[in-house]
């Protein structure tokens, strides 16, 4: 038995510099995201006197939560538990639509990672001189160069970690704190711990959390179907790889059959590829992939997407900008490396043989061959077999129609793809929780009140007969300013309602707080409330500036709920 280690060394990856449509994209979103992340703590935000002017903060202390105009209380937390729920099902949405697209772009991890990579590329330069760098021994040059590289990355770090506390306080006032010396402990460690993860998870660890640490990998496969758009390597027109070298227009023409076009993806009539075929030296037909290696060089994940699709990648596409460059040196058409799906396969698999013509020939008695555009066999020293298109290439069969017969073949149009069983329902629910958050945020009242019976005892029975109860009313002032509360009844009979410790009806609530007030209701004895068990009541609570109101229903305990027997009230 061969002895396997249960560990793999880290292989180091080099991802060479590439230029191309994806390659900017991630630009803009890394741009996007970190300018998101280190500029909103800034941001400034009037809500008055006595609150914070930050736009976003997350104040611990006082139990709130700021985001622009909206305040999140403690009892509200159902908006923060609807704005993970709306994460988790966007993340399956884009994955179940377009793969690991998070993973690609947007994920922390790729960001920062990506960010690592452009400085360290900078500094040390591009992927064969960062890996001579590797391989030299360390001289000073070498120890310059890296210490220059750790510097800066342990800069980001510093600034990464430094932004995130800035969420959690006033973020000038922390700053002055933190350089003065002046700030809680809990600040200056949470600064080190995550400069410290920074620093190791972007800066050495890299494809190895993708691949060890974050389990979304390991998910990723119940959220995709033969429909999902991923990033993938059409082997059916990249097979089989070689340098090949262009010939002669005649020995090109035989063999393609007398015509110089082959059909290329998804082609149709009038669309086709007239680049010509190419060949090996020995006569051999190839297909489009010169085997250079470029998809492999720029991966920050060292992997080779010819090989299939595989757990590491996380769908950058940066492979996809390296090959249409390579194609469009070659004179090749673009998409060997594409997003493409499963189910978006050629009809013919390889190993599949019938008589086709060409696709786009209308002519009846067109010449068959075995497959599309490409010559039936290849002769190879005195060998005859079938050229690899004939196996791979998209056909129209002049064969007995059968299962595999499907005509003028083109793939599914892009928002096909999209727009499938499972991608609308994860958008409708995405959407529908998304409309519920914002219903409940627009009619949540400003003011609050919290009634609560007191059970022990639950009446007292006065001197002069009158029965009454206690409540603890807690009334919430969501407003920047102080604000008096007037509190009035709703009963089938006049009873009296007053307030421990204050004259009148009438409370003050400090700005943004909460205050708790004993409250009596009190019923005369010859009353039918005094005599009956249980008695419904409301309680209203009045805003004296806005007018606003509020109620909650609660109930009065008379000397009907005595239970003889027992002894006990209610």
């Amino acid at each position: 038995m061969t002895d396997v280690p249960l560990f793999a060394a880290q292989e180091p990856v080099f991802p060479r510099r590439v230029r191309g449509t994806f390659r900017r994209l991630k630009w803009a979103i890394m741009v996007v995201t970190l300018g998101i992340y280190y500029v909103t703590p800034w941001i400034r935000w009037d809500r008055g006197p006595n609150l914070p002017d930050q736009a976003v903060l997350v104040d611990l202390a006082n139990r709130r939560f700021y985001f622009f105009w909206i305040e999140i209380w403690p009892h509200e937390f159902y908006f923060v538990a609807g704005l993970l729920i709306m994460a988790a099902l966007g993340l399956f949405l884009f994955t179940s639509a377009l793969g690991r697209v998070w993973c690609g772009y947007a994920c922390p991890q790729t960001v920062w990672t990506d960010l690592f990579f452009a400085v360290e590329r900078r500094i040390e330069g591009d992927r064969n001189a960062r890996i001579r760098l590797w391989n030299a021994p360390w001289d000073v040059r070498k120890w310059r160069l890296r210490l220059t590289k750790w510097a800066a990355w342990l800069s980001i770090a510093m600034a990464t970690g430094g932004a995130w506390v800035f969420y959690f306080a006033d973020a000038p006032t922390l700053l002055r704190d933190l350089v003065t010396l002046d700030a809680h402990p809990v600040a200056y460690a949470t600064v080190a711990v995550l400069t410290a993860t920074t620093f190791v998870l972007a800066g050495f660890l890299r494809e190895q959390v993708c691949i060890y640490m974050c389990p979304w990998p390991r998910i990723q496969g119940a959220m995709m179907d033969p429909g999902t758009l991923t990033v993938g390597y059409r082997h059916w027109r990249g097979e089989p790889r070689g340098k090949g070298t262009r010939r002669r227009a005649a020995v090109a023409a035989e063999a393609t059959g007398g015509g110089s076009a082959r059909v290329r993806y998804g082609a149709g009539a009038g669309d086709q590829d007239t680049a010509g075929d190419r060949v090996s030296r020995s006569g051999e037909a190839l297909g489009d992939c010169i085997d250079c290696m470029a998809c492999v060089a720029v991966c920050p994940m060292g992997i080779d997407i010819r090989e299939g699709q595989q757990m590491e990648c996380i769908t950058c596409a940066l492979c996809i900008d390296a090959c249409d460059d390579v194609m469009a040196k070659i004179g090749r058409p673009r998409g060997l490396i594409d997003y493409l799906a499963l189910d978006d396969e050629p009809p013919l698999r390889p190993g599949d043989r019938v008589a086709t013509r060409p696709m786009g020939s209308s002519a009846p008695d067109a010449p068959v061959t075995q497959a599309t555009g490409m010559a039936a066999t290849q002769s190879i020293d005195g060998a005859a077999r079938p050229a690899p298109h004939a196996l791979a290439a998209p056909a129209v069969t002049t064969a007995t129609p059968g299962p595999r017969d499907v005509g003028d073949w083109r793939p599914k149009p892009i928002w096909k793809h999209v727009f499938r069983p499972r991608t609308i329902v994860y958008g409708v629910a995405w959407a529908a929780i998304g409309v519920a958050l914002l219903v409940a945020l627009f009619i949540r009242p400003e003011i609050e009140m919290i009634v609560a019976p007191i059970r022990n005892p639950t009446f007292v029975t006065l001197s002069d007969g009158t029965i009454r109860n206690a409540y603890d009313v807690r009334l919430r002032n969501k407003h920047g300013e102080a604000r008096d509360f007037d509190l009035s009844l709703t009963a089938p009979d006049a009873l009296a309602l007053s307030i421990e410790g204050t004259e009148g009806r009438t409370v003050t609530v400090p700005p943004d707080a909460t205050a708790l007030h004993r409250v009596y209701v009190a019923a005369r004895p010859e009353t039918q409330t005094a005599a009956a068990g249980r008695t419904d009541l409301r309680f209203w609570v009045e805003d004296g500036i806005s007018g606003e109101r509020a109620h909650q229903d609660s109930i009065f305990n008379g000397r009907g709920s005595f239970d003889e027997r027992t002894g006990n009230a209610g």
